[in-house]
């Protein structure tokens, strides 16, 4: 029944995208997409009638769902029969809302996924944000891995354009490779959009008190201009990315760099996404629990490096399992333990059989082993953090999905009855 829904909804998708001839921005990478995606509909919103994947659909039915429109109705059958039924409706009569521009999220899992995905779509703009070790679970090497990813861009038409992150050496080296325009972004000289002056902008003493005023300040530059960029509510480098990725798209889609910092103001962060939440007792959550890899827990923890508490506070990292790493998964997980003890971690909670390797990590690298705690799952882990924090301490909890990383931070946040509102998988096919 799947495969024949999946077949479906790819024959509806590329007749209702034949009809409307929408514009294609394709997102891939194996950390940032979302993030990216976000701010590039941000961007491109703000002239076009644009829409964006919706939520976290980037796979062979989320892809079609969203260019119909309709969110994915689970087991129902009267859900299905309304999504064919709007798609056919789409089909058969001209809906002259439907948008200009799609910046769809485009995963990659396994071996031909991309090429599945390129069968459905026709990106006219294609953007990589990272390639990491994430998601090598099934891939021979991380080699194979970019060239999946890396095929966006290389079936791009001669008019088309790729968005690059030169931050990302594995990216930067493939651009020679291509035959379209390439716009590239990143924190160097090599890069033709850049971000300059990168600072959080906090009061010297970070707590939850002066939660609104924390934000990332920058310099967006292009050709000699320079921009005055702020993204309020949003931590790390990782945001400055996904700002830089949107800059490009606008960029490619001739918006100045006045018009695209105006965009990106109105930015806001996503569930799960170092997304700053008050904790109880006063504390700060610093909640990074939409997924997880050795990469983006790096991305996480320089940010949490790079703030200062306020006297006899501690930072907490509550760091769970990091899933599909594959042959990488020990010393993916160490990687980051030895980047925990790094990062001056006050005390350190591993939640999961594999985190256990974050705890050896951080170990090995000098930290205190009484400082380093272990939990079977994130269940058991609740009522120890609640019980372990103290006033004005900052807490980062991160972990990928089959972790559930969000149930700790439910746990302590400070008004859980809007746990809907700010944090990932609430709805009810999460509840076990």
């Amino acid at each position: 029944m799947k495969k024949l829904i999946q077949l479906k909804l790819k024959i509806l998708a590329k007749a209702i995208l034949k009809k409307y001839k929408p514009e294609i921005i394709g997102v891939t990478g194996s950390v940032g997409k979302t993030s990216a995606r976000e701010a590039i509909f941000a961007v491109v919103s703000s002239k076009f009638k644009a829409r964006q994947s919706i939520k976290n659909y980037n796979n062979e039915i989320g892809l079609p769902l969203t260019i119909i429109g309709l969110e994915h109705p689970g087991k129902s059958i009267f859900g299905w029969i309304a999504v064919f039924f709007k798609a056919l409706a789409l089909i058969t009569v001209k809906d002259k809302n439907y948008p200009e521009i799609l910046v769809l999220e485009m995963g990659v899992d396994r071996p031909g996924d991309m090429g599945y995905l390129l069968g459905i779509v026709k990106p006219k703009v294609g953007i990589i944000t990272r390639i990491g070790e994430s998601h090598l679970e099934f891939f021979k090497s991380i080699e194979e891995l970019k060239a999946e990813k890396i095929s966006l861009v290389n079936n791009l038409p001669g008019d088309g354009c790729a968005i690059l992150n030169f931050n990302d050496d594995r990216i930067k080296e493939s651009a020679r490779l291509l035959k379209v325009k390439i716009i590239s972004y990143g924190f160097g000289e090599s890069a033709s959009v850049r971000a300059e002056e990168i600072k959080i902008d906090t009061q010297t003493e970070f707590s939850a008190d002066n939660i609104n005023l924390i934000g990332i300040n920058f310099k967006l530059c292009q050709g000699g201009k320079c921009v005055n960029v702020f993204l309020p509510g949003f931590l790390g480098e990782t945001f400055v990315e996904a700002a830089l990725a949107a800059a490009c798209a606008g960029i490619a889609y001739k918006l100045s760099l006045d018009e695209i910092s105006d965009a990106l103001k109105k930015l806001k962060n996503p569930p799960g996404r170092m997304k700053l939440i008050q904790g109880i007792k006063n504390t700060l959550i610093i909640d990074d629990t939409y997924n997880s890899s050795p990469q983006s827990s790096l991305a996480a923890l320089k940010a949490l490096r790079k703030i200062n508490l306020i006297s006899g506070a501690k930072k907490f990292a509550i760091l769970g399992d990091m899933l599909e790493l594959g042959n990488y998964t020990e010393e993916g997980h160490k990687l980051v333990g030895r980047d925990v003890y790094n990062s001056a971690v006050d005390e350190l909670i591993a939640v999961g059989e594999r985190a256990r390797d974050i705890g050896r990590g951080a170990e090995a690298a000098g930290m205190n082993k009484e400082a380093i705690y272990y939990f079977a799952n994130s269940d058991s882990a609740k009522s120890f953090v609640q019980e372990r924090i103290k006033e004005s301490d900052i807490i980062l909890i991160k972990g990928s999905q089959g972790a559930r990383m969000e149930k700790i931070v439910k746990e302590i946040m400070a008004d859980p009855l809007r746990a809907d509102k700010l944090l990932v998988r609430q709805g009810d096919e999460w509840d076990s």
